[in-house]
């Protein structure tokens, strides 16, 4: 029974088709953030009061922050799903999810409804994406030394990089 147990799959499983769903996603999002931030949302900017101005430059690069930690998080997940670095690093504390600051309700309030929706967009995607960085190391099985090295053995066999 133990051994059946070491080989099942976390239930976190993070599918290619996942991680491309989630990228194309995020830049989608990043794409449309940059285009109000930068265009759009200049003019709406220019008619806040000079408070909520701050706080719409400071959501605007927490917007940014956000999708820019997703983003190098689903490059990482498509390095391990592809080989190009080993599982046990790509969930290093570097490679995992970055840090990014919540919203504050009340300056989030002030704001017109497209950076509003925008912001809002950000920190749900980044949310989704936190759960799945959190639940991959909660669900994570503890790999016997035997089969490290049979996973190693097996990657140095097929031409791909021994960890």
């Amino acid at each position: 029974m133990m051994e059946e147990s070491e080989e099942q799959e976390p239930q976190v499983r993070i599918t290619s088709r996942l991680i491309s769903a989630l990228y194309t996603e995020a830049m989608l999002l990043a794409d449309e953030a940059r285009s109000y931030f930068d265009d759009a949302g200049r003019d709406e900017r220019q008619s806040l009061e000079p408070f909520a101005r701050v706080g719409f430059a400071c959501e605007s690069l927490k917007v940014t922050t956000r999708i820019m930690h997703i983003v190098a998080w689903l490059l990482t997940q498509r390095a391990i799903e592809s080989g190009e670095i080993a599982m046990i690093e790509g969930r290093r504390p570097e490679r995992r999810l970055g840090n990014a600051q919540d919203s504050d309700p009340a300056v989030v309030g002030q704001l017109p409804e497209s950076a509003r929706q925008l912001i809002n967009a950000s920190a749900d995607l980044y949310a989704r994406v936190k759960r799945l960085d959190e639940g991959q190391l909660e669900t994570e099985i503890p790999q016997s030394p035997a089969r490290a090295l049979m996973g190693r053995l097996e990657r140095g066999l097929s031409g791909g990089n021994a960890a």
